[in-house]
């Protein structure tokens, strides 16, 4: 509740909310004189904390260039994601940045935009086909930040001498359907088995959820409950709900107190350690601000509409934070 807020107060005055086809829209004005028309922002999950943040950025972004800012949840829905797009070409947008909630989707989306003359960027998850991305994409490093993670995983292990404890297990978070996040857990395990051979890879679990920290509560308790020899629990995932589902489902549990969870955006992870400090289960979690791919994903629209040649990638690196580090780190991101 405290991020919509924040939103709201950001973009002040000029944020009005509609509801049209069931998908909820905010729309931020170009403020003062002519706007150069309208950018739509169309999100899978525009209700989670990182979506918000990213779109209240895109938000700014357009604003600077001229531009309205239309705001979509397309609430993990295919067919309101449809229709969002829909909408975007029935108000003649002048262009769109988009994380569809279903890659499958990928060229009829584009195909749609491009017979409407409406450039698209996608941010987060690739409009692609066959491993071909079909429109300029503005996202996270994702292998390499999830080598990130593995890297301090392994640290984690051979500092407190814990390879060989038969009760201890890696469980990593997965989103398999989702191209932007397979590298992740690839750049975990990968990263994890070369630093740390000596753990032994028949206690290394995955879990494979949607995105969200529901599901990923209940794909981990699920693990947690078929392996109880395991007493010590590792875990790092996709993003950042994943990981805090496995927490939760971690204190649900009664195992949080040796466990070392660590995440993927560190947009919830500084709540927890603003709640609970180092005494959080959730010890580390790679940083990479959702105002750097909002901000970014405009950008490239901007320049498209400008005339300009874009890259068909661009990729925001991480650094991991842990409770001493990450105020120092993420700066106003840690509030």
């Amino acid at each position: 509740m405290k991020k919509v807020l924040t939103v709201l107060l950001v973009l002040a005055c000029s944020l009005s909310f509609v509801f049209a086809n069931g998908a909820q829209e905010a729309t931020a004005s170009a403020g003062s004189g002519e706007s150069n028309g309208v950018i739509y922002g169309i999100y899978k999950a525009g209700d989670q904390t990182w979506f918000i943040d990213e779109g209240e950025a895109a938000a700014a972004a357009a604003q600077e260039a001229g531009y309205e800012f239309i705001y979509v949840d397309a609430r993990m829905s295919p067919e309101e994601y449809l229709r969002a797009i829909d909408n975007a070409i029935a108000n003649n947008a002048a262009g769109v940045v988009t994380c569809t909630p279903d890659q499958t989707l990928s060229r009829a989306v584009v195909d749609m935009l491009s017979s409407a003359n409406i450039p698209v960027v996608a941010a987060d998850d690739a409009l692609e086909e066959n491993g071909e991305k079909l429109a300029p994409w503005v996202g996270i490093n994702a292998y390499v930040i999830g080598e990130a993670n593995g890297q301090w995983l392994a640290d984690y292990v051979k500092e407190n001498n814990l390879a060989g404890e038969p009760s201890v297990g890696l469980l990593i978070m997965t989103m398999d359907t989702v191209s932007s996040c397979v590298p992740r857990a690839e750049g975990e395990y990968d990263r994890f088995t070369a630093e740390c051979p000596e753990f032994p890879t028949d206690r290394i679990y995955f879990a494979d959820y949607d995105g969200t920290t529901d599901r990923g509560y209940t794909a981990a308790d699920a693990v947690f409950t078929a392996h109880p020899e395991i007493t010590t629990w590792l875990v790092t995932g996709a993003n950042e709900e994943g990981t805090i589902g496995a927490l939760r489902a971690l204190e649900q549990a009664g195992k949080a107190d040796n466990a070392c969870v660590v995440g993927l955006g560190a947009y919830m992870a500084k709540d927890e350690w603003n709640a609970n400090g180092a005494d959080s289960a959730m010890k580390a979690s790679a940083y990479f601000p959702a105002s750097a791919v909002g901000r970014g994903s405009v950008e490239v629209l901007v320049a498209m509409l400008n005339g300009e040649e874009v890259p068909m990638e661009t990729a925001v690196d991480a650094v991991v934070v842990t409770p001493e580090t990450y105020k120092e780190v993420m700066g106003p991101d840690a509030e």
